[in-house]
């Protein structure tokens, strides 16, 4: 996942860069409201933390302005302003939390943690995808109770389609996000690595697959029984007094 960091005080932006690639984030950092903006308008973020004492102009004019050009990525504000007044003006123009400095970088990283999951609608940091389960805070996977071993790159790319479940997600989206611009290989790599997924799972479940291919556009993935139950009930519902369940079978890349 990819965060947006608008920070002039280098060597802060250097820490709290430091922390969020080591808890596996993709970071670009910005010291100016300008630049900061210009990355929002051209990449896909997955969160933006921003300061609001910035040399060019204050982070709530960039805030209104990021708001109104309909951009709903969640925005933690960053700031050394502890007053209640800025707090809740920061809350009001858009921002969905406020962090006054000094701060504990546990509790930051907690926080954007959270707020990655609420904007998905994910109250749980432990999401299930049938036998599927993603510790979100602990960055580990089991697959039938089973613990299983992943790359970095691998867990970036099976986190980004559980909390999008359901969800097409192009190869461009997953290089934008695992990668950030930075030493981008070809596109081609994005098929290898749902390939070793694939496996890795399979190894663990069966012929169940969970990953599905949607030729032209990209990969999705899906709770199959949440498909059984959708059909059953969209069965039942048209009157057909039966149900036919639809199996899922292996797609080749």
């Amino acid at each position: 996942m990819r965060i947006l960091l608008i920070e002039d005080d280098k060597a802060l932006a250097s820490s709290v860069e430091e922390m969020l690639k080591s808890a596996s984030f993709v970071v670009d950092s910005c010291e100016s409201a300008t630049e900061g903006f210009e990355y929002a308008m051209a990449y896909e973020y997955t969160l933006v933390v921003l300061d609001l004492m910035l040399p060019d102009t204050d982070g709530y004019t960039w805030l209104k302005k990021f708001r109104e050009a309909h951009h709903h990525t969640p925005v933690l504000i960053l700031s050394g302003l502890s007053q209640k007044d800025n707090i809740i003006k920061g809350l009001g123009i858009g921002a969905d939390d406020y962090i006054t400095k000094p701060f504990d970088k546990r509790e930051l990283l907690a926080r954007i943690h959270a707020l990655i999951r609420r904007s998905r609608g994910i109250s749980n940091p432990i999401v299930k995808i049938g036998q599927i389960a993603l510790d979100l805070n602990a960055k580990t996977v089991t697959i039938a109770n089973k613990a299983i071993e992943l790359t970095g790159k691998e867990y970036g790319l099976l986190e980004m389609l559980c909390l999008r479940k359901g969800s097409v997600l192009s190869k461009e989206t997953f290089l934008n996000h695992l990668y950030g611009g930075m030493d981008e290989p070809q596109a081609k790599i994005i098929d290898v690595m749902i390939c070793n997924l694939r496996k890795k799972i399979t190894k663990y479940v069966g012929s169940d697959i969970y990953i599905e291919t949607v030729w032209g556009r990209g990969y999705t993935i899906r709770d199959q029984e949440d498909e059984r139950i959708k059909l059953k009930s969209q069965a039942l519902a048209s009157g057909s007094g039966h149900v036919n369940i639809v199996e899922f079978k292996k797609k080749e890349l």
